[in-house]
C-alpha cells in the first residue's frame, strides 16, 4: 500500500511554483502572511483568498491538505468561535459582531497556514537553507550567524514532516499490538496521546544526537556560502505580481 505524503513535506513537481527560485518564494510567503493579517475587510481578504487559490493551482497542491493541516486546530478553532458567538455573562444571547470578528481571525490562518502549505511542498530544505543565506547575508558584517540561523531553519523544516512520519509509525504500531486509540470518548482518545508522546520525543532526541554527532564529524563550523545565482525574468515578474497583490488587499 502507498503511504501518503506527510504534511509538510516537499513534493516533487515541475510547476510554476517549483520553478520560482527560493528566495522568491521565501519573500513571497513574507508578504503574503502580511498581507492576511495587514488588509481590515472581508474584501481584502477575498483579494488575500484569491491570490491562495492561484498559489494552490501554481503549485499542484490540493485545497484539501489545507483543511487536513488545520485538522489538529479545528477544536481550539471551533471553540474559540463558539467562545466569542454565545454570550453567557450580561444579557445572554448571540453576538454577530463576535462571531464575524473571529471568523475573519479564523480565515486569516487558514491563509497563512494554506500559503506555507505551498512553500513548503515546493521548495526543499536545502534550498530554503540557500535562500534564506542569500537574503540575510547583509546581516553578516554586523556579527549575525546567518549560516547557523539558515541551517537551523532548514533542520527545523525537515523535521516537520519527519515527526508526522513517526507519529503515524507509532500510532501504527500500537494498533498492530492490539491499542485502539481512536475508539472511546473524547478524554479517552487525548489520554491515549500520551503513549505517542513520550516514544515520539525519545525518537526526536535521538535523531537530533545523531544529527548533531554527523555534523560534529563533518567539522561543521556555522559557516554557509550562498551559490544562489541571478534571478530569472519569471521571478522578477512573480515579486512585481505579489506587490501590486499585497497592495491592493490592504488598500481594500
Amino acid at each position: 500500500m502507498r503511504r501518503s505524503r506527510a504534511l509538510g513535506s516537499f513534493v516533487p513537481g515541475d510547476t510554476l511554483a517549483h520553478r520560482l527560485d527560493a528566495r522568491v518564494k521565501v519573500l513571497c510567503l513574507l508578504v503574503a502572511s502580511v498581507a492576511s493579517f495587514a488588509t481590515g475587510s472581508p474584501a481584502g481578504l477575498a483579494v488575500v483568498a484569491a491570490g491562495l487559490a492561484a498559489a494552490l493551482a501554481a503549485s499542484g497542491t490540493s485545497p484539501l491538505r489545507v483543511l487536513l493541516a488545520l485538522r489538529p486546530a479545528l477544536l481550539v478553532l471551533g471553540f474559540s468561535l463558539l467562545a466569542n458567538t454565545v454570550v453567557l455573562v450580561g444579557q445572554p444571547g448571540v453576538s454577530t459582531s463576535g462571531f464575524l470578528r473571529t471568523s475573519l481571525a479564523i480565515a486569516r490562518i487558514v491563509l497563512v497556514v494554506g500559503f506555507a502549505l505551498v512553500f513548503s511542498a515546493t521548495t526543499m530544505p536545502p534550498a530554503i537553507a540557500d535562500a534564506l543565506a542569500s537574503l540575510l547575508g547583509p546581516l553578516s558584517r554586523l556579527g549575525v550567524p546567518v549560516g547557523g540561523i539558515s541551517t537551523m531553519a532548514s533542520i527545523a523544516l525537515r523535521f516537520i514532516p519527519l515527526t508526522a512520519e513517526e507519529v503515524l509509525r507509532i500510532r501504527s504500531a500500537q494498533r498492530a499490538r492490539g491499542a485502539r486509540p481512536d475508539e472511546g470518548g473524547a478524554l479517552r482518545r487525548v489520554a491515549s496521546w500520551g503513549q505517542v508522546l513520550v516514544p515520539l520525543v525519545v525518537l526526536l532526541f535521538r535523531r537530533a544526537d545523531e544529527l548533531g554527532r554527523a555534523m560534529e564529524d563533518r567539522c561543521y563550523t556555522g559557516e554557509q556560502t550562498s551559490l544562489a545565482g541571478p534571478l530569472a525574468a519569471r521571478d522578477w515578474l512573480m515579486l512585481a505580481l505579489t506587490a501590486a497583490w499585497t497592495a491592493l488587499a490592504v488598500l481594500l
